[in-house]
C-alpha cells in the first residue's frame, strides 16, 4: 500500500518538475502506456508500481460501474414481494420508484465539491460503502420508512459515483476516453441486466424470501470498495487538482477563465434538458415497473425478470453504435424518431398483447431506452467549448432528473386507482410524443453558445 501511494506521489512530482515544456508529451505518453516515462534517477520499481496502479484503477472503474443500477433493477424484479411484505400501497410503491431520479438530482450535484475536498477516489470509495450499507440494511429495516431511507443511502452512493466516473475516466485516461467510456458503459449495462435477470432465481435459491434476495446484491459493492482503498488518501488525483499550467488547447481545463454562459437563454439547452428528463422518466418507469407489468399480465416472475434484463441489455451494443452514428449526422432528429417509434410500438404491444409478444415488446422497448446515450452524445455536439459542454451537461442532467421524478410515482397512483395497467401504459405512450418533439429540436445543428449570445 505504501509503495503504491509513493509511486503516485512520485508520478505527480515528476510532472510538476518536468515543467510546461515537457508536460504535455510526458503526461500523454504516461497515461497512454499506463506508466510514467523514464526519468533520470527513477527506479524501475516505481514504474512497475505505476503500471499496477493503472490496472487497479481500471478494475475499480469496472467494478464501480457494475454497481450503479442493480439497487434499482433488483428491486423492480421483487417489487410485488416487497409491497406485500411491507404492506405498501401502489402510491407508496410509486414513490419508491421515484426515489432514484430524486437522489440523482439532489446528491449528484454535491459530487464535484466533495471530490475537490476529499479527492475523487475517496468519494467513489465512500460511495461504494454507502451502496453496500444501504443494500444490507433496507431488507431488514423493519418498515416502509426504514426501507425508503436505506434505499436513499444506497442511491446517494450511486449518485456521487455516477457523476464522478466519467470525470475519473477523462482525467486519468485522456487518450483513451472512448475505449474506457465504452468499457464503463458496458459494465453499467451488464450490471443492470444481470440484476434484473438473476434476482428472482437467486431469491428462490436462498429460500424464496425477498429479504436475502435483495441483500445479496450488497456483495458486489463490498468487493468494489477494495480497489479504491489505495486511492482514498491520494488527494493529488488529476480530477481534484489539475496542473497549474494546463497544456495548450485544453480549454476545458480552465473553466474559471471562460465567460459564463447564460445557458437558460438557449432553446436548444431547454429542449435537451426536457428530452433528457423524458427519456429518464421512461427508463425509471421501466426499471421500477416493467417486471410487474409482465407479471400482472400472466408471465412468471422469473420470465418477467428475464424480459426486464433483455430491455436493459440492449443498451450494451447500442451504446457503442448510436453515438458513432449520431456524430456523423448533422441532425440527430431521425435517430430520435426511430427510437420514439420503437417505444410507441412496444407500449402498444404491451397494451394489446402483453404475453403473446412479450419478447418482441422487450426488444422494442430496449431500443427505445437507448435515448440515454444519444442524449449524452448531443450534449457534446450542442456546445463548441469545453466550458460550454460542462455547463450544458450540468443543466440538462440536473433539470432532466428533476423532470423525471413525478413519472414513476404517477404510474403507481394510476395503477392503484384504476386497478390495471391500461392507464399507466397510455401515460407512457403519451410521454413518448413530446420526447420525440423536443428530441428533434435538440438535434438541430446549432450550439448553445450562439443561442445564449443572441
Amino acid at each position: 500500500m505504501m509503495g503504491l501511494m509513493a509511486s503516485d506521489e512520485t508520478r505527480t512530482d515528476t510532472r510538476t518538475e518536468a515543467g510546461p515544456a515537457a508536460g504535455t508529451e510526458t503526461r500523454t505518453q504516461a497515461r497512454a502506456d499506463g506508466a510514467v516515462p523514464e526519468v533520470p534517477g527513477e527506479a524501475p520499481a516505481t514504474r512497475a508500481w505505476t503500471t499496477w496502479t493503472t490496472r487497479l484503477l481500471m478494475l475499480g472503474i469496472v467494478l464501480a460501474a457494475l454497481n450503479l443500477r442493480p439497487a434499482i433493477t433488483s428491486l423492480g424484479a421483487l417489487l410485488e414481494e416487497v409491497r406485500d411484505g411491507l404492506g405498501m400501497s401502489g402510491s407508496i410503491a410509486g414513490l419508491l420508484t421515484s426515489v432514484p431520479p430524486l437522489c440523482f438530482a439532489v446528491f449528484g450535484v454535491t459530487a464535484p465539491r466533495l471530490a475537490r475536498r476529499f479527492g475523487p477516489g475517496a468519494v467513489v470509495c465512500a460511495g461504494m460503502v454507502a451502496i453496500t450499507a444501504g443494500l444490507l440494511i433496507r431488507p431488514y429495516a423493519g418498515g416502509t420508512g426504514g426501507f425508503l431511507a436505506a434505499t436513499a443511502l444506497a442511491l446517494m452512493g450511486i449518485a456521487v459515483s455516477n457523476v464522478l466516473m466519467p470525470v475519473i475516466v477523462k482525467r486519468y485516461f485522456p487518450d483513451r476516453v472512448g475505449s474506457m467510456t465504452g468499457l464503463y458503459s458496458m459494465a453499467l449495462a451488464f450490471g443492470t441486466s444481470v440484476a434484473a435477470a438473476a434476482t428472482v432465481p437467486v431469491t428462490n435459491a436462498l429460500g424464496g424470501h425477498w429479504q436475502p434476495g435483495l441483500a445479496v446484491w450488497a456483495v458486489l459493492p463490498a468487493l468494489a470498495v477494495l480497489p479504491w482503498i489505495p486511492f482514498v488518501r491520494n488527494r493529488t488525483a488529476p480530477a481534484a487538482a489539475a496542473p497549474s499550467t494546463p497544456p495548450p488547447g485544453r480549454e476545458g481545463d480552465k473553466p474559471a477563465e471562460q465567460p459564463p454562459l447564460r445557458i437558460t437563454r438557449s432553446r436548444t439547452a431547454w429542449a435537451l434538458a426536457v428530452f433528457f428528463g423524458l427519456q429518464a422518466t421512461a427508463a425509471y418507469i421501466t426499471m421500477g415497473w416493467m417486471a410487474q407489468i409482465f407479471r400482472d399480465s400472466g408471465v412468471s416472475a422469473g420470465t418477467a425478470g428475464l424480459l426486464l434484463a433483455v430491455i436493459m441489455v440492449m443498451g450494451v451494443p447500442l451504446a457503442f453504435v448510436i453515438p458513432r452514428v449520431a456524430t456523423r449526422l448533422p441532425h440527430q432528429g431521425p435517430i430520435v424518431l426511430v427510437l420514439g417509434l420503437c417505444g410507441l410500438a412496444g407500449y402498444a404491444g404491451l397494451y394489446f398483447a402483453p404475453v403473446g409478444g412479450a419478447w418482441a415488446w422487450a426488444l422494442l422497448l430496449g431500443v427505445s431506452n437507448c435515448a440515454f446515450p444519444l442524449a449524452l452524445t448531443m450534449v457534446g455536439m450542442r456546445a463548441r467549448t469545453g466550458a460550454g459542454v460542462a455547463q450544458l451537461s450540468a443543466f440538462a442532467q440536473s433539470t432532466g432528473y428533476l423532470i423525471s421524478i413525478p413519472g414513476p410515482l404517477l404510474v403507481g397512483v394510476l395503477y392503484q386507482h384504476s386497478g390495471g395497467w391500461g392507464l399507466p401504459i397510455a401515460l407512457m405512450s403519451a410521454l413518448m410524443v413530446p420526447q420525440i418533439v423536443v428530441g428533434v429540436l435538440a438535434g438541430r445543428n446549432r450550439t448553445v453558445e450562439d443561442e445564449a449570445a443572441r
